[in-house]
């Protein structure tokens, strides 16, 4: 099985990427990563939305499971097989912010994991490391952004919306008046940058 990164949005697969799905022969991923890859993926290619996520590992190994962003950041890379990198909405976060990858730390606050992501958010800033916080929509962000106010120093906040896709936004502010998502597809940025 190949796991392939379809990038964060349109335009961020990769040429490896590109030459994989033009071979592909059955494809699998969410919508959202199908609309990314579809337009490389042959005519006679069976593509297939995943609605259980528990049996991917059952996939036959000519299958190509297509992972949003990159596959290694909260993505579908801890599976058996080959796995080909992606543009992760990190890389483009930083490259928007201009904060290099060295000085920031990944926080997945996914499904169950939102109290241990607002802890790792809570020790990581008390480093002096800038966070990069990967959160679903449950995520509750005003309760984050309060316990924050007790992390010593200046705090910025970088709420990245949409990004790479048409309605990117990124709006900053400081942890007295962070920016509150709007939408379901966001990450935030947070430290001193």
């Amino acid at each position: 099985m190949k796991i392939i990164g379809v990038g964060c949005g349109p335009g961020l697969l990769t040429a490896q990427a590109i030459k994989e799905l033009k071979r592909a022969r059955f494809a699998y991923g969410s919508e959202r990563a199908i609309a990314l890859a579809r337009p490389f993926l042959p005519q006679n290619c069976s593509v297939k939305s995943i609605d259980d996520y528990k049996k991917l590992h059952t996939l036959s190994e000519d299958a190509v499971l297509l992972s949003t962003g990159d596959p290694m950041l909260a993505g579908l890379g801890y599976l058996k097989g080959e796995v080909i990198p992606g543009v992760s909405s990190l890389q483009v976060a930083a490259a928007r912010l201009h904060i290099p990858l060295s000085r920031v730390s990944v926080v997945v606050a996914h499904g169950g994991g939102h109290e241990k992501g607002m802890q790792d958010t809570l020790d990581e800033t008390n480093r002096g490391k800038i966070v990069f916080l990967l959160a679903d929509p449950k995520f509750d962000v005003q309760e984050l952004y309060r316990r924050l106010k007790t992390v010593p120093g200046p705090l910025q906040v970088a709420l990245c919306e949409n990004l790479a896709y048409p309605g990117e936004r990124i709006a900053v502010g400081n942890i007295a008046s962070p920016p509150m998502p709007g939408s379901a597809l966001y990450s935030l940025v947070i430290g001193n940058f």
